[in-house]
């Protein structure tokens, strides 16, 4: 009696884990579906952000607005897109300013609200959808090896924001001229290249070639067709 109820019970874990492992593996081809989707939609829309025309822009505004609500409640931080449409403002209009003057204007203004309707769906895809699903998705249309490497600059991108506020803040301690009042002089652009955008260019050397051992010593490249991505 006690190897027949051992049997059963047996039985029925090993019931149960077929279950478990069916649905888990029927949430994960769902979920790469919706990031399929959802890597088409950002495609159509960042697309679109730079060939449409300007009567059609009030209508793609709307539909990033809904992108950046969905994204904030995803616990998104919205004060990233902030950051981008300032810089992109100052350096763009600072631009048109010195090589048109006061004449267009506007039409600095219209490239810096395209280039940040371009910005707004990548941002919504690295918070809504996970790295490694990415990845699996480009799989797909493309080889594995350039898979991993967009997949892995996406997961990066809030990890180089911390960097790149860090490396700033530090550098205004040690008195770089690079605050957004001494930026307003075009003489301070190459302090900011020097003590800013170079520093951050070897971490991102570093970290890179950091992922590469980490790939390497996991035997990544040896499969053609990956069994996970995590």
């Amino acid at each position: 009696m006690r190897v027949k109820g051992r049997h059963k019970a047996t039985k029925y874990r090993g019931a149960a884990g077929f279950d478990y492992h069916r649905l888990e593996s029927t949430a994960t081809q769902k979920s790469s579906y919706v990031t399929a989707a959802s890597l088409i939609l950002v495609l159509i829309l960042s697309s679109a952000a730079f060939f449409i025309p300007d009567r059609y822009l009030p209508g793609l505004i709307l539909c990033e607005m809904l992108l950046v609500i969905h994204g904030v409640y995803r616990r998104g931080n919205p004060g990233v897109i902030a950051r981008v449409f300032i810089v992109q403002l100052i350096i763009t209009m600072s631009l048109y300013y010195l090589i048109h003057g006061q004449s267009q204007l506007a039409q600095g203004a219209v490239a810096v609200l395209r280039i940040l309707l371009a910005f707004i769906p990548g941002w919504w895809l690295s918070i809504t959808c996970a790295p490694e699903r990415i990845g699996e998705v480009l799989t797909w249309v493309l080889p594995v090896k350039w898979a991993f490497v967009i997949s892995a600059s996406i997961s990066l991108l809030p990890y180089m924001t911390v960097e790149l506020r860090e490396i700033y803040h530090i550098q205004c301690l040690r008195g770089a001229r690079i605050s957004p009042k001494a930026l307003r002089d075009p003489r301070n652009w190459s302090e900011l290249i020097n003590c800013v955008i170079f520093p951050l260019l070897i971490q991102l050397l570093k970290l890179s070639r950091q992922i590469a051992v980490a790939a390497q010593l996991r035997y990544f490249g040896k499969s053609k067709q990956p069994t996970h991505w995590r």
